[in-house]
């Protein structure tokens, strides 16, 4: 829980220890595992205020706030979680988890595995949104949680958000999607498979038993393939327009030095962006994570039918998307609002003009943040 520093939102992250099994979809079972999480404002008596935050691809339980004094970057969203922000702390009790699979803390690769005491690593099992949902929903019975207020989230976020109203329709009154998709694209799914066959090229993979082979004072990991799977992915998230505006042709040197180095500012940046993001986040979640993305289609369960998915929803829907991502672009979201509208559902639809491709979902944009909290304050916590 947030604790107020004189200039800083201080945020202890909280761990929830399931000792039940979690049944996989891929068959696979977890014997026991254990979710991080980070809770923002405060629960009210009727525990009747809670929102849920589902994170991104990479991003995790630290959503908003600081990690301590000394932190000097808030949380991935902290631009719209906090008092009087659009996720107002005043009024809501947030919730941010890191989900199964991932690499700061709750049950993921780098976990000890108890049938064999060694990390999972490779073993570590695939994982879906489906099982996310789960688990979260583990989560929210723990923290006495019958209904969430709201469930919010962008990108493979929202795509868990759209989960949470088929899984458990009546724990969501209020079903925020930005920036997501049903289902990923043939080019989407491209895209990620490059990325994980550049980090399963590496020389130093080992077959996603990279760790076996670091040393007290070395640690081996597929750097150079996970720099590479990060910068092909930065590439998706920007418009053409952000990357012309903030970088241009511009030359580091100001001149042509004829070589395949860095030349040009936006390849400086690219590769600044992949090497810090392979200091800081695991190989074989990445893995996991994209496969996630790609196995995302809870209309195949349905005949491939959305409208007929979304037929036992309850929630209240709101849509958002962004003209310039082209990842996810707004058709994607146009296609699960118009099932909603054809399934009788109550939704919101909003296209928010932007030049900052799919990134714009994590930037303060101020028709976003009025947009959202607009929706928020109209909604009643009784």
């Amino acid at each position: 829980m947030s604790t107020d520093s004189l200039q800083k939102d201080i945020v202890t992250p909280c761990i929830y220890h399931s000792r039940e099994p979690l049944n996989l979809e891929c068959g696979a079972r977890l014997s026991k595992y254990q979710l991080v999480y980070e809770t923002y404002g405060r629960l009210n008596a009727k525990k009747n205020n809670a929102i849920l935050v589902c994170p991104a691809l990479t991003a995790n339980h630290h959503a908003s706030g600081y990690s301590s004094i000394d932190d000097n970057k808030p949380g991935w969203w902290n631009d719209f979680i906090g008092k009087g922000k659009a996720l107002d702390t005043n009024k809501f009790f947030v919730v941010c988890v890191n989900n199964i699979g991932g690499c700061h803390g709750s049950t993921g690769p780098l976990s000890i595995n108890p049938h064999t005491n060694k990390r999972f690593a490779a073993q570590f099992p695939i994982v879906t949104v489906v099982d996310w949902v789960h688990s979260q929903n583990k989560l929210a019975q723990y923290l006495q949680i019958d209904q969430w207020h709201a469930v919010v989230g962008g990108s493979l976020g929202g795509m868990q958000v759209l989960q949470w109203s088929i899984s458990y329709p009546d724990k969501v009154r209020h079903a925020i999607i930005i920036a997501a998709a049903a289902k990923l694209s043939a080019q989407n799914i491209a895209f990620n498979e490059i990325a994980r066959r550049a980090i399963m090229t590496d020389s130093n993979f080992y077959d996603g038993n990279y760790a076996d082979f670091s040393t007290p004072t070395t640690k081996t990991f597929p750097k150079s393939g996970l720099t590479l799977a990060r910068m092909i992915g930065h590439v998706t998230y920007l418009s053409e327009h952000a990357m012309r505006e903030k970088f241009g042709r511009e030359l580091r040197s100001g001149k042509l030095n004829f070589s395949y180095d860095t030349e040009f500012q936006i390849e400086g940046y690219l590769r600044y962006q992949g090497d810090v993001f392979a200091d800081n986040f695991d190989a074989n979640s990445y893995l996991l994570m994209t496969k996630a993305l790609d196995y995302f289609d809870p209309a195949s369960r349905y005949d491939n039918n959305l409208e007929l998915c979304l037929a036992h929803t309850q929630s209240n829907f709101f849509i958002i998307s962004f003209s310039s991502d082209w990842r996810f672009p707004p058709e994607r979201s146009q296609e699960i609002s118009h099932a909603l509208m054809a399934a009788k559902k109550n939704v919101s639809y909003l296209e928010i003009e932007s030049n900052k491709g799919h990134d714009a979902f994590l930037i303060k944009n101020d028709t976003y943040i009025a947009a959202l909290r607009a929706y928020l304050d109209n909604t009643i916590v009784n």
